[in-house]
């Protein structure tokens, strides 16, 4: 709990708060809905789809928060927010505090309140499903208070007393980010090392701006740079700077956040047929390229039947991506039923509000490519369910003889990725896992010991707040380990 008298759960205004409003009448709220472009306008641009709270729909939002004594969405929090906490302090009107309570657990809390899945996370665990009731809308607040803070030029102190020890950060995206401004906080030099020109990792090169623009992780990332974090691009580490160049200009620990960033492919017949890429490629090559933009040499692979293979949130942005583009139609592929697609719900309303068209219980087998040697259909077994696999989920079964076909003329696949396996390969004495993923213990230390790692090196593939609850975990780790 902040010590802070003036933010704290027995506040006099906190508790004049809780009796302004009765529970019966705090619970009978509608949850507030998100303002968002037309589909048939947003289709043709690259703008964000979601508009934000005004000032009224946040207020009230944040009046149906029960400001419960043992809040169980916190728990659900990977990088541990004061959750009613801030949301009353939003209620009151004050949002210097509510950004600093934010800002005490999430270096990025713009970027979580727009790409976190809530729904699976913090706003599961929220006391309103016990009622068979909408939950508070957590993420939508999260996003209006940073973007409030951001537009009233209100910063969270961030400012730490140095204690002159040097840590460095392999990789920039959302577990480097949250290691380096959780570091940066308790008094440490951080010095963040990106293999790219931009600084910002998945959340640059993979998220699409419709999504997350541009513009928010810069303001995130320059609030990161005044707590005193120094950004270095085009520097691969285990390549360019070795693990022993960094021992000898005297960094005591390295945090390895270089994600999962090697497309996996399905290894079927055709694959290598020209108009075939993963998402990875596709994403990297026009969210942080420029491709297809006019201004920039980047070329942008084109096509009007698009076929994506995956269910992930990677797989929506690639075919709403694809859409913006000016496919004329988009179609997804997935081998199990849409319920037990990994993509959040929104994610998958806002494609079919966009002309995406879904078909699932269906597996791709087979390209076909024309006498140039592109792409120009794809041949599908059709699927049922059979049993449930080991993540829980029925496994697909083969419908024996049930082949269609669909003419396409770009294939995406986003079937998964594994870890570049430069870093791991580069310093000797780190324990690998099965999929090249390093292996790590509680604290997300590596088989050496100044080594940490987190996010998608570690787990193969997680979500942004996953990854951010990984760094803030290395981080303090790390930090008692130092100071000891």
């Amino acid at each position: 709990m902040n010590d802070n008298k003036n933010i704290r759960r027995d506040a006099p205004w906190r508790e004049e708060l809780r009796r302004a409003i009765s529970a019966k009448e705090r619970t009978s709220i509608p949850r507030v809905k998100m303002p968002q472009l037309d589909p048939a306008y947003r289709i043709a641009c690259n703008e964000e789809v979601n508009c934000g709270l005004d000032d009224s729909q946040a207020a009230v939002e944040a009046s149906r928060c029960l400001d419960c004594p043992a809040p169980t969405c916190t728990e659900g929090c990977p990088v541990g927010i004061n959750i009613p906490d801030f949301i009353k302090n939003l209620q009151h009107g004050d949002i210097a505090a509510a950004i600093g309570i934010l800002k005490q657990d999430s270096a990025l809390p713009a970027v979580c309140g727009r790409v976190c899945p809530q729904e699976r996370q913090c706003e599961s665990r929220c006391i309103y499903h016990k009622m068979k009731k909408e939950p508070v809308a957590i993420g939508y607040l999260e996003r209006y208070v940073a973007d409030k803070a951001r537009a009233e030029g209100i910063e969270a102190n961030t400012e730490a007393k140095k204690n002159g020890i040097k840590v460095a950060v392999a990789g920039s995206g959302p577990a480097a980010l949250s290691f380096a401004g959780e570091m940066s906080r308790r008094g440490f030099d951080v010095e963040v090392f990106e293999a790219l020109h931009e600084i910002g990792g998945v959340l640059k090169y993979g998220i699409p701006e419709f999504r997350l623009p541009n513009s928010i992780v810069d303001y995130e990332l320059d609030n990161l740079s005044k707590s005193g974090v120094k950004f270095h691009t085009n520097t691969i580490v285990g390549k360019t700077l070795t693990f022993a160049n960094l021992v000898e200009r005297g960094f005591k620990g390295l945090f390895v956040a270089s994600g999962a960033g090697l497309p996996r492919f399905m290894g079927i017949p055709g694959e290598n047929l020209c108009g075939i890429l993963s998402s990875n490629e596709y994403l990297t090559r026009i969210n942080l390229m420029g491709a297809g933009r006019g201004t920039n040499d980047t070329p942008a692979p084109e096509g009007h039947s698009v076929a994506v293979i995956g269910g992930g949130n990677t797989a929506m942005d690639s075919a709403r991506t694809a859409r913006r583009m000016g496919a004329e139609k988009v179609m997804i592929f997935y081998r199990r039923s849409e319920a037990e697609m990994p993509a959040r719900k929104e994610e998958i309303e806002h494609a079919k509000e966009e002309g995406i068209e879904f078909i699932t219980l269906s597996n791709p087998v087979e390209y076909i490519g024309d006498e140039h040697g592109h792409v120009r259909s794809v041949r599908v077994q059709r699927m049922k369910l059979g049993e449930p696999d080991e993540s829980g989920r029925r496994s697909p079964v083969p419908v024996e003889g049930a082949i269609d076909t669909f003419d396409i003329d770009l294939a995406i696949v986003s079937v998964g990725v594994s870890p570049n396996p430069l870093i791991p390969n580069s310093i000797e004495g780190l324990e690998l896992g099965r999929r090249g993923t390093l292996v790590v213990d509680d604290n997300l230390k590596t088989s050496i010991d100044t080594i940490y790692a987190g996010g998608d090196i570690v787990r193969g593939g997680a979500t942004v707040i996953l990854a951010m609850g990984d760094g803030r975990h290395a981080a303090c780790a790390m930090a008692k380990k130092l100071l000891s």
